[in-house]
Formats: structure tokens, C-alpha cells, sequence
């Protein structure tokens, strides 16, 4: 069942078939209008084989800190828990618990998939109830995503951490169950606070301008600044303790490849900006979720904007990314803009994931 393939190949099959998916759903798009039942058939199908397929090839995966970084920490973590050791404490207890408890009767491979599960599952909830029978594309974008595999096989605890978030946006009208899984969220990993508490204060400040003037003034603050800020955060100790070493620590060998202003990714991040704006401000989509998630992924990556410099800032980043795809794909699975709307929808797909595709190919060829 597991360890089927060599560990050097586990990403680049997955990114080239996700390129197959990709070309598959573009030329779809061409020949079939997107409400034709044949299309909705044909896009659950390949959804949920999808969906499957990267429980069994992720979930099982080896494990190894070369290929998945910090899942061996998480392996000697589990080890030490299955032999009878007591659970830590000083940090994201909760996640330390749910690991003691599994060692109890699962296997440390199970365990693993278990956990890409969670990371998973929520990223097909929140697509289906949002957005019904189109739910492939809204997952589809989410499994593309440049930070997909990262938080999937290396930051695991992160990865599962925002996603609860995303679930328990999924629960919007259920008002005691959505606090519950932000409440959650927070307990797996801390960091989640930041997002937290943004999408907390889209609930009481619904001003899309202020929100996006923020970011924009973020840039030349993170320019004309420095390290200001990241020494600033850091001495508030904002989160937990680690947040200082996140900011001013030593360099992350799986972190970006390049420390300083980071204009490649700060023009990645501003594609899901472009995208709020534009449907916000020129087309008068007033969706209330969308809102909420487009305020919140602004003041998100504008904290990231602010610490661009800090070694870890790859960290922070995903603190916003972990919800670009979902912000750029809900108006088109919403409202119809186009009147060849599904055409448009493939070619977003497809440009979104070329930054993924030519990321690994391109900017992290070794």
C-alpha cells in the first residue's frame, strides 16, 4: 500500500498530472456550456477521482524529512507518543493530544493520511456548499494552488489548521458550529489567530475601499521601512513565541529560496486582489461571504506584505494564500458575468496553475 513510488517523483507526478486535469477541464470548457448535464457528470467524475487519488498517493506517502520536510518531526513525535511519552505542552496542545491519541491504535503511515484528510476534506466541503453541482472547480483551484502540496506534506499541522478555517466558514449560517471550528483552527495551530480575528472584524467593518487601501499603502510602508516591522511584531509577540523566530530567525531551508522584497510573490499575491477588485467595484458583486473573505485575505496578506523581508515570511504568506484560490474562482461560480463564462472560468484555471507549474519547473529547477 505504501512507498510505491520513488520519493524524488512524488511531486512531479503530481504536478504533471494536475497539468493533465488542468488542459482536460480547459478543453471542456470550450465544447460544453458549464450547466450541460454532461459536463456536470464528466466534472464530478474526474473531481472525485481526483479527490482519491490524492488521499491514497499524498496520504501515504514515505516518510522523509529530504522529500516532506518537517513530517519526520512529526514521525519522531508520533514514535515518542506510541512508546508511552507524555504530550506536549508549551504549544498547539490540542494537535499534540490528537497525535498521543492516535499512536494509541494507528499506524504512523495511517496517521499520516488521517491527517491529509482533514487538510483535504474541508477544501471539498466548503467547495460543495458553496457552490453545489460546480464544486470541481472551486477544488480543483485549491489543489493547483502554489502552496497546495507544502502544506500538505511539510507544515502538515498549518496545512490542517487553515483548513479547519476554511470548514468553518463552510458552516456560515451555522453561526455556533463556525465559532466552534475557528475556535479549533486556533487550538492546532496559533497562527490562525491573524485570519481569525480578520474575518471576525469583516462582521462589524464591511468597507471594501478601506480594506483595499490598506493593502496598497501596506507596499510602500514594507518598502520605505524595512525590517521595522519585523522587528516591531516580533517584540509584540504577537501569536505565541515563535512568531519572534518566524521574523528574525535563522533562514528556513524550506522557506522561499530568497530573502528580501519579494515582487514575484507580492505580484502573485495581487492577482486575487485584482480579481476583488474588479468584480467588487466594476461588476457590483455584493455576495456577503465573498466580501468577508476577500476583507479578510486583504488584511492577511498585507500583514504578510509588511514582513515580506523576514526569513520565514513564507509562513505568513500562506496565512492569505491558503484562500487565493477560493477568493478568485467564487464570482465566477456564482453570478454569470460572460456570456462564454465556462471558456473563461478554464482559462483562469489554467492561468493559475501555470504559476505553480512554472514555479517548480522554472524558478526551483535545481
Amino acid at each position: 500500500m505504501f512507498d510505491i513510488f520513488p520519493l524524488n517523483l512524488y511531486y512531479p507526478i503530481y504536478v504533471n498530472l494536475s497539468l493533465v486535469i488542468v488542459v482536460m477541464m480547459l478543453l471542456n470548457s470550450y465544447i460544453l456550456p458549464i450547466n450541460d448535464q454532461k459536463n456536470i457528470s464528466y466534472t464530478n467524475f474526474i473531481g472525485y477521482l481526483f479527490l482519491f487519488f490524492s488521499i491514497y498517493f499524498i496520504g501515504t506517502r514515505a516518510v522523509s524529512g529530504r522529500y516532506f520536510g518537517d513530517m519526520v518531526t512529526y514521525n519522531r513525535y508520533f514514535t515518542y507518543y506510541s512508546q508511552g511519552g507524555e504530550a506536549e505542552l508549551d504549544k498547539d496542545a490540542f494537535f499534540h493530544y490528537f497525535m498521543k491519541f492516535c499512536s494509541y491504535f494507528l499506524h504512523v503511515k495511517v496517521f499520516f493520511t488521517v491527517c491529509f484528510i482533514l487538510y483535504v476534506y474541508p477544501l471539498y466541503r466548503i467547495s460543495r456548499v458553496f457552490f453545489k453541482e460546480y464544486w470541481f472547480y472551486s477544488f480543483l483551484m485549491f489543489a493547483v494552488s502554489f502552496s497546495f502540496w507544502t502544506y500538505g506534506t511539510n507544515g502538515i499541522r498549518n496545512g490542517i489548521a487553515t483548513s479547519i478555517f476554511l470548514l468553518a466558514v463552510s458552516f456560515y449560517r451555522n453561526k455556533v458550529l463556525m465559532i466552534s471550528f475557528l475556535f479549533l483552527s486556533s487550538l492546532i495551530h496559533q497562527t490562525l489567530l491573524l485570519p481569525i480575528l480578520a474575518f471576525i472584524g469583516t462582521f462589524f467593518y464591511q468597507k471594501s475601499k478601506s480594506y483595499l487601501i490598506f493593502w496598497f499603502v501596506s507596499i510602500p510602508l514594507s518598502i520605505v521601512l524595512g525590517g521595522f516591522w519585523e522587528s516591531l511584531f516580533a517584540s509584540l509577540g504577537f501569536g505565541d513565541e515563535r512568531l519572534g523566530a518566524y521574523l528574525v530567525g535563522e533562514v528556513d531551508k524550506e522557506a522561499f529560496s530568497s530573502t528580501g522584497f519579494r515582487y514575484d510573490f507580492l505580484l502573485y499575491s495581487a492577482g486575487a486582489v485584482y480579481v476583488g477588485w474588479y468584480f467588487i467595484f466594476k461588476r457590483n458583486f455584493t455576495d456577503k461571504i465573498y466580501l468577508q473573505l476577500y476583507h479578510t485575505y486583504l488584511v492577511c496578506n498585507a500583514f504578510w506584505v509588511l514582513v515580506i523581508r523576514a526569513n520565514f515570511s513564507n509562513r505568513f504568506a500562506y496565512l492569505s494564500w491558503f484562500m487565493m484560490g477560493l477568493i478568485i474562482i467564487y464570482p465566477y461560480l456564482r453570478k454569470q458575468f460572460f456570456s462564454n463564462q465556462h471558456m473563461v472560468i478554464g482559462k483562469v484555471i489554467t492561468v493559475y496553475f501555470m504559476f505553480t507549474y512554472l514555479m517548480y519547473y522554472v524558478y526551483y529547477a535545481k
